[in-house]
């Protein structure tokens, strides 16, 4: 190493420098603290319990649709913070989705995204949401547990989506399909 002292500081010419390939392998090797790699810096995930999160947002969710209340069919409106969604933009989206008689929904509005919260009656018992921000995602809930996500590339894309799972998930006929399917064999019979 070549160290220089001017003035009591310690300067370091070209060839002690990293990124400067001047011919010579050095080979080092750095200690790093215990523990899984990044542990030092991603602190904020040390002890995060996914499950626990997912629980929190499926009985929040439930929170948010019994205090908007939705009628069968129709949408109802909570503004959780900041300066609302632009209305024109917001009225084209319920008009896209487009809900059926059988379910019910609640526009959560965060200012720059909104959450489309949908379910039918009894309110909770299946859940379907639609994240409408930078990145549109959907995520499904049924009877309190995490049943499927989804991460589209745009708004337009999740919209057409979402109507497919309101049907997939919340219709009477769908419903009992699977209802009928979860109380059958792999032959079809039924099990009682």
């Amino acid at each position: 190493m070549s160290d220089k002292k001017e003035g009591g500081a310690q300067q370091r010419t070209v060839s002690d420098r990293w990124w400067v390939d001047v011919g010579e392998k050095r080979r080092e090797v750095q200690k790093r603290p215990s523990g899984p790699a990044g542990m030092s810096f991603f602190r904020t995930g040390e002890g995060f319990e996914q499950e626990r999160a997912r629980s929190a947002l499926t009985d929040l969710n439930l929170k948010l649709l019994q205090e908007a209340d939705p009628p069968e069919g129709g949408w109802s409106y909570l503004q959780l913070v900041g300066p609302p969604f632009p209305e024109r933009e917001l009225e084209r989206i319920k008009a896209l989705v487009a809900l059926p008689p059988y379910a019910r929904g609640a526009v959560i509005d965060s200012g720059r995204w909104i959450r489309l919260l949908v379910t039918a009656t009894p309110i909770g018992a299946r859940i379907l949401e639609l994240a409408l921000g930078e990145a549109p995602s959907f995520d499904c809930w049924v009877d309190g547990e995490w049943v499927e996500e989804a991460v589209f590339e745009d708004a337009d894309r999740a919209i057409k989506a979402f109507r497919k799972y309101i049907e997939e998930y919340l219709s009477p006929a769908a419903i009992e399909r699977k209802r009928l399917l979860s109380n059958s064999t792999p032959t079809g019979r039924r099990l009682d």
